[in-house]
């Protein structure tokens, strides 16, 4: 699967929109991690364990993404993005979105 954020695919040409494609993950960080997160914020720099979950959030809503835009037909996204918002206090909402399309080498 090609998923590129740009409007198109160098090399490709676009035959077929298959339409918006989406992958949704809700996280949160236990109440143990939110305390060593706390102790590390207290030394500033990178709060590796918030980093992580960030990471695991955005792989898992990519990875959602790419399964909805494969079940559609298709072989590749374009136009992705991210969205994330705070749902409450320590939840977030990851959202990775794009075109679904089926490409052809040009």
């Amino acid at each position: 699967m090609i998923v590129t954020t740009t409007n198109d695919v160098s090399g490709y040409r676009v035959v077929q929109h298959l339409g918006v494609v989406r992958g949704i993950t809700v996280r949160s960080r236990s109440v143990i991690g939110n305390i060593g997160a706390g102790i590390q914020s207290l030394f500033g720099g990178n709060i590796t364990i918030y980093t992580q979950l960030a990471e695991t959030a955005r792989e898992e809503a990519f990875n959602l993404m790419v399964e909805h835009a494969a079940s559609a037909g298709a072989n590749a996204v374009i136009a992705m993005r991210y969205d994330a918002n705070e749902i409450s206090d320590g939840i977030t909402e990851v959202l990775a979105y794009g075109t679904a399309v089926k490409v052809e080498k040009a």
